[in-house]
């Protein structure tokens, strides 16, 4: 995309620009404070602010993106911040992507517990909320970096609890998100730092996710593979197999019985498709997982959800959502497949972030972010590259993150 051209109408001051523009297409006075929804803008109005806003600003909105801001200043901060990424590097705007397990490996990131105090403080958080339904210390698990942390009913909690700690540290630390992305079960640690739950309710909830797998009978399984969607099933050929995510452009993870699996990767292999079985034993994201949807739902069903205070990108749906995270969207992530893709491509366009940190006890989903952004796109790292990060490599991150001003403090109205 080309750069926006410099010297145009929102410099130097993009909000009186906006509020000049809106009040004359509004007939009246409006202020940063003032809702769009009550400026009174009809279509014509709309689609002419719109021309003016890509005339002046690049392409950097869809028409209903109008919507998504609740004021006039929020829209003029967003229409400053996107044009970041073609400015001159001075802001930094990171989004933060929330894995799940990532697989097993020794130690679950317990180099860290030897790193700073923030860091084990704020898993010390996680733990004191998870330790009602799991019964033991995740953060012992971590520190004796035993197969405990690797067994069904357990994984997700540990991979929740690092998450959290993790983000919760660089938010300690000053670094704030423009958006948020969860993987899997890394979504309810992105709905914690978003403000959408809180840290107890969703440690419930990622306890259950463990246990409710747990109760599930094996021989279910997952298998990457190096297809688009539509040509990993048709090529699979195979029925009972489901797509159970889409990671990037032909980066499909199937979903299904094992040995279902195993046929669909002999076909595949036959069809000169490379693919790999997953180290699971559970066919997460797919139709057999509903067993589990009854409790989900029931436990979600008393928690108080809110909207999110920062832009959550659901890969339930792979868009940016708004509204409380209740019982339906958790029971939906259950059984739905990850649809990371769409979200991520979304939000790059959206947000425009400078940087995306990969926030997991294993480095597995960046080379997705850098195929989605392209060349052009954000840097992307993550905290821990696997079982030998520690300290440096926080310390690495927080640098590289290091700006004045950091994320949104770059403009305030």
């Amino acid at each position: 995309m080309e750069a926006p051209p410099r010297g145009g109408p929102y410099e130097p001051d993009p909000l009186h620009w906006l509020i000049r523009r809106i009040s004359g297409y509004a007939s009246r006075e409006i202020g940063p404070q003032t809702p769009l929804a009550e400026c009174g803008l009809d279509s014509v109005a709309m689609l002419g602010l719109f021309g003016e806003i890509e005339e002046g600003f690049g392409p950097l909105l869809d028409p209903e993106d109008f919507w998504a801001y609740p004021s006039v200043g929020a829209l003029a901060y967003q229409l400053t911040a996107r044009r970041v990424r073609w400015d001159t590097g001075r802001w930094i705007r990171p989004a933060f992507v929330l894995g799940g397990p990532g697989g097993p490996h020794p130690a679950v990131a317990g180099g860290l517990l030897r790193g700073p105090a923030a860091y084990r403080a704020c898993l010390d958080q996680a733990d004191e909320a998870l330790r009602p339904h799991v019964g033991c210390s995740v953060a012992g698990l971590i520190r004796d970096g035993g197969p405990g942390p690797h067994r069904a009913a357990l994984s997700p909690p540990v991979a929740f609890a690092v998450g959290y700690a993790l983000a919760r540290t660089l938010l300690d630390a000053g670094v704030r998100p423009v958006a948020v992305v969860g993987h899997g079960v890394g979504e309810l640690a992105a709905a914690v730092i978003a403000g959408a739950l809180p840290l107890a309710e969703a440690a419930a909830l990622a306890a259950l996710c463990g246990a409710g797998t747990q109760r599930l009978p094996g021989g279910g399984g997952m298998l990457a593979v190096c297809a688009d969607p539509g040509e990993a099933l048709a090529a699979a050929a195979e029925p009972g197999v489901y797509v159970g995510a889409v990671n990037a452009a032909r980066a499909t993870v199937l979903s299904g019985r094992r040995d279902a699996l195993v046929r669909a990767r002999d076909a595949l292999s036959a069809a000169g498709v490379a693919s790999r079985l997953l180290p699971t034993g559970h066919a997460y994201h797919s139709p057999l997982m509903a067993p589990a949807v009854p409790r989900m739902r029931a436990l979600a069903a008393g928690i108080v959800s809110e909207r999110p205070r920062t832009a959550y990108y659901s890969t339930v749906y792979g868009c940016r959502w708004a509204e409380p995270l209740g019982a339906d969207y958790w029971a939906a992530q259950i059984t739905s497949p990850v649809r990371f893709a769409e979200a991520v491509r979304l939000m790059l366009c959206r947000e425009a972030p400078t940087h995306v940190v990969e926030i997991a006890p294993k480095a597995v989903l960046t080379p997705y972010v850098r195929r989605i952004g392209g060349a052009a796109g954000p840097s992307c790292f993550p905290v821990c590259d696997g079982p030998g990060s520690g300290a440096a490599d926080l310390a690495g991150v927080l640098s590289a993150l290091d700006a004045r001003p950091l994320a949104e403090g770059a403009v305030r109205w």
